[in-house]
């Protein structure tokens, strides 16, 4: 059942003693020793991955820039959950038009929401695919492996009461009676309206998105060479696929990571990359959604 009805063969755990700022870290760490790039060079540091962090009312990428000794760069934190990879994509890029003094700004992110979970609630059951992980980019303006293109995104507040940890917050403050009672815990308030409401504009916001980053780049669902997706579950995934028009073999399916949170599409374009599913002139789309509820697109073209 969990293979069939979640898509998942497995997912990953970070040990109880690695954070978010700590896995964020290994991932720049990696982005900028494989890119041969001096921590010192990077102008910015932005941070787009789980909202649940090492604390409470804190913000990671000051940390992590400390942590990858990037003591020139300035930190920013955009909190937009499982859609981050292309609204961060679309922030550093709209950024670096804007200053053009910016010249390298490393993105990173990392999730370790399945901490977040209570199996015995079936309310919540949506996130019992939810993984621990973390993945980079560094966005450069002297060229690199691909270029950024244009974006999309949708908004639909009506659910934005919909998914969340109910206590911690200002309307119902941390308490022993709120830990007692697990509402520290990921939960659904109404589960089938929830689903109801997402079964009606999900799909329809997905093409959305995609068609828009792609009309605004001059390109259409038929140049798509790979799409980069965030986890869900298969049948959602298949029936993304075919409302895109877009064949099974130009999508990886994370079926051995679970949702982690903004790392999916990035991490699925590694992968993409690393395993030779890109070519020269490709165009790859990043999409994803996030709680909230936002859909998110952006286009990029592969250039190695």
């Amino acid at each position: 059942m969990i293979v069939e009805r979640f898509g998942l063969r497995g997912k990953h755990i970070a040990p109880p003693g690695e954070h978010v700022t700590d896995m964020a870290a290994k991932a720049g760490a990696r982005v900028l020793a494989e890119t041969g790039t001096d921590p010192a060079d990077v102008d910015a540091v932005v941070y787009f991955g789980s909202t649940w962090k090492d604390h409470a009312v804190w913000q990671a990428a000051p940390r992590i820039a400390h942590l990858l000794g990037t003591h020139r760069a300035f930190a920013l934190e955009l909190d937009y959950v499982s859609c981050g990879t292309p609204v961060a994509f679309r922030v550093c890029r709209d950024l670096m038009v804007a200053e053009p003094h910016l010249r390298r700004v490393l993105a990173v992110a990392a999730s370790r929401e399945s901490y977040l979970l209570d199996y015995t609630n079936n309310r919540s059951r949506f996130a019992f695919n939810f993984g621990d992980g973390a993945a980079a980019a560094l966005l450069t303006r002297d060229g690199g492996v691909a270029e950024l293109l244009e974006s999309e995104m949708i908004t639909d507040g009506s659910f934005s009461h919909q998914v969340r940890v109910p206590a911690g917050g200002s309307v119902e403050p941390a308490s022993e009676q709120t830990v007692r009672n697990g509402r520290h815990l990921i939960d659904v308030s109404d589960p089938a309206s929830m689903k109801e409401g997402l079964d009606r504009v999900s799909l329809p916001n997905f093409v959305r998105v995609a068609e828009g980053a792609l009309k605004r780049s001059g390109l259409g669902l038929h140049d798509v060479a790979q799409l980069c997706v965030l986890h869900m579950k298969r049948s959602m995934h298949d029936g993304l696929l075919a409302a895109l028009g877009l064949p099974a073999d130009r999508a990886l399916y994370l079926d051995d990571t679970g949702h982690m949170s903004g790392v999916d599409p990035l991490l699925a374009l590694d992968r993409a990359a690393r395993t030779g599913r890109l070519n020269p002139d490709d165009i790859v789309l990043l999409l994803a959604a996030g709680t909230g509820y936002t859909w998110a697109a952006t286009a990029l073209r592969w250039n190695a």
